[in-house]
């Protein structure tokens, strides 16, 4: 098999529907949108979750609870995941971001969690740290700079 051999399987693929081409086709004179009517006119229908004018499901539940407009947004890490540096190494943000280990940097910055084993003596800087993930850094003969 080559690559300009390859084919969509057999009733994978189905024709389009042409509508609009005359009564023989089965989609002439008013294309499937039935007669009349707000859903057979162009731009016609109603939005999602209108009700016809009847009060709506969304407006007509009880609402429940609140956000917190003040509510911190860390970019959190296990110290597990701090094993693969050299020993020595200062770990920042950043550098997490530039090396892949972190996909962004959250608004509130970066929180070291204390889940697993550190073996290696690294120098944090970060904005949080539990507190036994500070106690494991420094166990480990690291170094905790708090931002």
């Amino acid at each position: 098999m080559k690559l300009h051999e390859l084919r969509p399987a057999e009733g994978a693929v189905r024709k389009t529907k042409r509508k609009g081409r005359g009564t023989g086709t089965g989609l002439g004179k008013t294309a499937g949108r039935g007669s009349n009517g707000q859903k057979s006119r162009s731009g016609g229908g109603v939005r999602i979750g209108f009700e016809g004018g009847q009060m709506p499901l969304a407006r007509r539940l009880p609402k429940r609870g609140f956000t917190n407009i003040f509510k911190k947004q860390f970019t959190l890490i296990n110290i597990e995941d701090l094993n693969r540096f050299e020993n020595g190494t200062e770990i920042t943000a950043q550098f997490l971001k530039e090396i892949g280990a972190i996909k962004k940097i959250e608004k509130d910055g970066l929180k070291i969690l204390g889940n697993g084993n550190l073996e290696k003596s690294l120098t944090i800087k970060a904005q949080k740290f539990t507190q036994s993930a500070v106690e494991k850094i420094e166990a480990a003969g690291g170094k905790v700079e708090v931002i």
